[in-house]
């Protein structure tokens, strides 16, 4: 069974409802999505990385992509005095803690990309949930120089010159602006959850 992510409105995604934990195989116990997109109970991808190597993280069980951060789906206000979930919580605030700031290389920050480019447009488009304005702004002013490049007919690579390879540069700038949005939302979760910033 899949555990990938619904397409789900909300800011703070929740399961597939018809879908389980690929390592216990029940109904999701304190949900928390890896950056891979894969949903796993919070206390079973605890486990996994347990039973592995501590000071490495461990892997996703589904996709075998390195797993540097786990978000827990929002907890409601009744479950705030559970003693099983505040442990749970604590271990996963321990894990974002360890490997949320650990070096990244390029493969695995555009593997990461939709992952985060995707969690951002859901916070964007939720009302109750607000993005600091200072972030909002930074955001707000990479989109629209990027577009502004991108529609301008200034470039370091004219395509009426070099036809379709002039939109390289295009599509550079493009990759480098979403990579960055994605870095600082990463670190925005970071901070929310109980990690480091980088």
């Amino acid at each position: 069974m899949s555990s990938d992510a619904s397409s789900s409105s909300s800011a703070s995604p929740v399961p597939p409802e018809d879908d389980v934990c690929s390592v216990c195989h029940d109904r999701f116990r304190i949900p928390c999505q890896a950056n891979c997109s894969h949903w796993f109970c919070g206390e079973c991808i605890i486990r996994v990385w347990n039973h592995g190597a501590a000071v490495q993280p461990c892997k996703c069980p589904i996709c075998r992509r390195l797993i540097n951060l786990l978000v827990p789906a929002n907890v409601s206000e009744d479950q705030n005095d559970d003693p099983q979930l505040q442990r749970v919580l604590g271990e996963i605030q321990h894990y974002n803690h360890i490997f949320g700031g650990a070096p990244r290389s390029l493969t695995q920050r555009l593997q990461d990309l939709p992952f985060f480019i995707r969690r951002l447009f859901r916070e964007l488009m939720d009302p109750q949930r607000t993005l600091p304005l200072v972030f909002r702004a930074r955001m707000i002013l990479m989109v629209a120089l990027s577009a502004i490049y991108v529609l301008s007919p200034v470039d370091i690579l004219p395509e009426n010159v070099l036809g379709l390879f002039g939109f390289f540069d295009d599509f550079l700038i493009l990759v480098i602006v979403f990579l960055h949005l994605a870095a600082v939302y990463r670190s925005l979760l970071l901070y929310r959850h109980g990690g480091h910033l980088d």
